[in-house]
């Protein structure tokens, strides 16, 4: 696949430069396609088409009942183009085909409705008795012109949950998708096109890290959402201050799951599987740190390996792999090094480690791993390592498990395992996090909140919350 052009302003247009982002297959290592990269003066282009369409353009204005069926019609394209968007997906990051259908492609798209349906309940317009005599009407107004950054792990997840919100509530958006991961943006990019979205409202531009510092820094952009690690969250954030710039950040995790001391070790197991190696591990959300009470800790290590050790790796088209590739050859090696870090600290490796798995000779892969014999002040134990790697901490009751899940430099996520949902729910009221799960990891409902606090960020998507970051409130006082 070649693409060489750039979606401007709701156009295909010539890039400014010749560069260009060479895609190669996670999985075999060979080349997939190559895309039209941007540059400085493409984001120029395309946040100059933003600010017209908002400034002078009709969507800003448009009644939101009417901005709501233009989403449900690219909703609707995007539903015909799902297997596309799947295979698309699993060829350029190694994301097993059955997961990219599910949760890279379809729970995006039922995302899409669900604001849908937020929107038509949302409160575009109040009216509320004023103290002094005035009454007041509010006005829930557009943010202006959005740039939306996205990382490679679940592209199209993150997009819609800043491009769809930020479209009903009749902002522009000027989006940049990952190196790692352009062609679901281009894809995306062509279902846009025949959506019916003025001129100028949406632009995708694939690009490095230097052509998002610009997009952020630009000085036509009026908020930056932007999902991606701490580090560059804590850039972003610097970048945005300087200018009074609004500014929404999901960043890093280091969830954990406390697993109580009457819950069932095999079902445990399964919780867990589920909610931190999907993705292999990609995912920010994943519950990496397993927080199990001493008494019983051989008993929920054992169950744990078990579910681990059965997971079949390899190739990501292959319906029935559950693990496929890491991202990029650097990822699998800062994976591999942790495997070392973590044993060179004391903490044993219970199954995986380092090495390619069995009967694999190329690709990306790392051995789903987990630890015991750790603690928390083990590196494993406080860095993000995004992959398939768990971490087992013993501990000695539910007060040292709260001290533990709540030590952490992070706070996206976590979960509690219990046979009893009352004693779950009281934990986790006391646990620092934005989402958190009972018996489960967290779903990402759509019509619930999800963000971070401490080092994960600030701003919630999804939800209500979600439209609310794309609005400025208004207020009218109407003298009587």
């Amino acid at each position: 696949m070649r693409h060489d052009e750039l979606f401007i302003g709701g156009s295909w247009q010539a890039p400014s430069t010749y560069r260009r982002i060479e895609v190669i297959s996670p999985h075999t290592e060979t080349h997939v396609a190559s895309v039209a990269a941007a540059a400085p003066a493409d984001v120029d282009r395309a946040v100059a088409a933003a600010r017209e369409a908002f400034d002078t353009g009709t969507w800003p204005g448009t009644d939101p009942a009417e901005r709501i069926e233009v989403v449900r019609g690219l909703a609707e394209s995007y539903g015909q183009r799902r297997a596309d968007m799947a295979d698309v997906i699993t060829s350029e990051i190694g994301a097993p085909i059955s997961f990219a259908q599910r949760a890279q492609v379809a729970l995006p798209w039922s995302m899409m409705t669900a604001f849908c349906d937020l929107a038509e309940t949302y409160p575009w317009r109040e009216a509320r008795p004023g103290r002094y005599g005035s009454d007041i009407q509010i006005r829930r107004e557009p943010v202006g012109v959005v740039a939306a950054i996205v990382p490679w792990n679940m592209p199209q997840f993150l997009i819609v949950t800043k491009l769809i919100p930020a479209l009903l509530a009749g902002c522009s958006v000027v989006l940049k998708p990952a190196a790692e991961s352009p062609l679901n943006a281009v894809l995306l990019a062509e279902i846009i096109a025949g959506s019916g979205l003025p001129e100028g409202v949406v632009s995708v531009l694939p690009g490095d890290s230097t052509v998002g510092e610009y997009l952020v820094r630009h000085p036509g952009v009026d908020k930056v959402s932007f999902t991606g690690s701490t580090a560059a969250g804590r850039a972003v954030a610097a970048a945005c201050a300087a200018d009074l710039k609004r500014v929404s950040l999901e960043l890093g995790g280091k969830s954990a799951a406390i697993v109580l001391d009457d819950a069932d070790p095999v079902a445990v197991a399964a919780g867990v599987r589920s909610a931190s190696l999907s993705n292999s591990g990609q995912i920010c959300n994943a519950l990496t740190r397993i927080l199990v009470p001493r008494a019983r800790s051989a008993e929920f290590t054992d169950a744990l390996a078990a579910e681990m050790d059965s997971l079949i790796v390899g190739d990501p088209r292959d319906e029935a792999t559950q693990v496929g590739p890491l991202v990029a050859q650097r990822q699998q090696q800062r994976v591999t090094d942790y495997l070392e870090q973590g044993t060179r600290d004391g903490a044993r490796i219970v199954v995986g480690g380092t090495g390619m798995p069995e009967g694999l000779d190329r690709g990306w892969f790392v051995k789903p791993t987990l630890f015991d014999r750790a603690d928390n002040a083990m590196t494993i134990a406080r860095e993000e390592i995004f992959g398939p790697v768990l971490t087992v901490i013993a501990y000695s009751d539910s007060e040292e498990a709260i001290r533990i899940a709540n030590d952490s430099d992070y706070g996206l996520a976590g979960s509690v395992f219990t046979a009893d949902p009352e004693r779950g729910l009281a934990v986790a009221e006391r646990i620092r996090t934005g989402t958190f799960g009972v018996n489960q990891g967290y779903p990402m409902d759509p019509f619930a909140p999800f963000g971070g606090v401490k080092g994960s960020g600030y701003g919630r998507e999804l939800g209500r919350e979600g439209i609310d970051g794309y609005t400025e409130s208004k207020s009218i006082a109407v003298a009587s």
